[in-house]
């Protein structure tokens, strides 16, 4: 059986590293390809925020799903200390005993292979499977091949591949800055976002995309207009304009959900209601919605509190809070009577225009018999007093 062996930290694994074990499968056409994530890699130190060794086992186990014959394992990660090649070519020689072991590698790992770990060891019992990365290093590559062919008999096969043009190093850059740009597969992505990996945030384009996916149809335009307007707010009030957009994007994720549908997210999340909002369920979904953006997008807890309190607000808010629950209730697709003087008084005054805006939310309230929720009542008390 012929079984290559493609290892590295995968900190994180992208499209390049898939792309390198596609032409391994199409090159070798190995009985098992198997892709080894370090435990401890003994060249590199890992920095601050990446994951840890097993949630970078299963990013490979997502970012390596679709290639042939391609089979995660974890003897690394069991294994303590530093993960040296050699000691895990020496556990699959035992498992291994008559099998042909091929050791992929890039050309810039084969140009500096005698310093590693038991390289004699390694030539012995691998083939070497040789990925360039540089097309100006095909001179050095081919004389270091001839001349580990000469010292030490040593096996190596060069594969045709062109690389793509990317390192780790810079994608954990890129994600710090809310930069993805189609480096990482998305479920790859998706689960960095989710569990906060490489302190990432999410690029807002990928938001949306992933954002409007809960929504009904007709609530999207609603909801780029209050991105847009939040935008523009928190640019007046010196808040973040991306933590304002990411509000904006997520603030009716749960919106569509209604009765019993809101209360079983509710129980989902250990969120405890009340009986008014169990008579009201449709303002529950600025709490539901907040746990659901927490989970799935790991937002910040200031963009989580503008969530939860988007349509009942309180008192005391917060300036993304107010700006939240503002543009919400003037984003450009709102009309009703007042709204002019509204958007004035929010680029203005925060408080007056917050004050406004709930006497306006419980008028419509009444006008429909419907109940004013206790929040409510609390903050435009609270606002009333701030501007007296």
């Amino acid at each position: 059986m012929r079984i290559a062996l493609y290892g590295g930290s995968f900190n994180p694994p992208h499209l390049g590293h898939a792309e390198a074990a596609y032409t391994v499968y199409e090159e070798l056409k190995p009985d098992k390809l198997l892709i080894i994530p370090a435990n401890i890699p003994p060249h590199k130190e890992m920095e601050e925020g990446c994951p840890s060794a097993e949630e970078r086992l299963e990013l490979c186990r997502l970012a390596f799903a679709e290639i042939p014959g391609a089979e995660v394992s974890d003897i690394e990660v069991r294994r303590e200390g530093r993960s040296y090649t050699a000691d895990t070519v020496e556990q699959l020689r035992a498992e291994y005993p008559e099998d042909e072991l091929i050791l992929v590698m890039g050309t810039d790992m084969l140009l500096c292979f005698e310093d590693w770990y038991r390289f004699e060891y390694l030539l012995r019992e691998c083939c070497l499977a040789v990925l360039a990365r540089e097309d100006n290093q095909e001179l050095e590559l081919l004389e270091k091949m001839r001349l580990l062919q000469k010292e030490h008999g040593a096996k190596v096969i060069l594969l045709s591949h062109t690389p793509l043009a990317m390192s780790s190093s810079e994608i954990r850059e890129r994600l710090r800055l809310r930069l993805r740009a189609g480096l990482l597969d998305d479920k790859v992505y998706s689960c960095i976002i989710r569990n906060g990996y490489y302190d990432a945030l999410p690029e807002l384009s990928w938001l949306r995309e992933k954002a409007f996916a809960y929504l009904e149809p007709g609530r999207i335009a609603h909801v780029v207009g209050c991105e847009s307007e939040a935008v523009m707010l928190a640019k007046t009030w010196g808040e973040d304009p991306d933590a304002a957009a990411t509000a904006g994007i997520l603030h009716d994720i749960t919106k569509k959900y209604r009765g019993e549908e809101q209360l079983k997210l509710c129980r989902k999340y250990g969120i405890v209601y009340d009986e008014a909002e169990a008579r009201n369920t449709a303002i529950l979904h600025a709490r539901t919605g907040a746990a659901l953006a927490r989970e799935e997008f790991h937002v910040s807890e200031e963009i989580s509190e503008a969530i939860r309190w988007h349509t009942t607000g309180k008192p005391d808010m917060s300036t993304l809070e107010k700006i939240l629950y503002l543009a919400d209730f003037i984003e450009p697709t709102r009309d009703f009577p007042g709204l002019e003087e509204l958007r004035k008084l929010a680029y203005k005054d925060l408080n007056d225009a917050m004050a406004l805006a709930l006497s306006m939310s419980m008028g419509d309230l009444r006008r429909r018999e419907r109940e004013v929720y206790k929040d409510t009542l609390e903050a435009y008390n609270w606002y009333c007093l701030e501007r007296e």
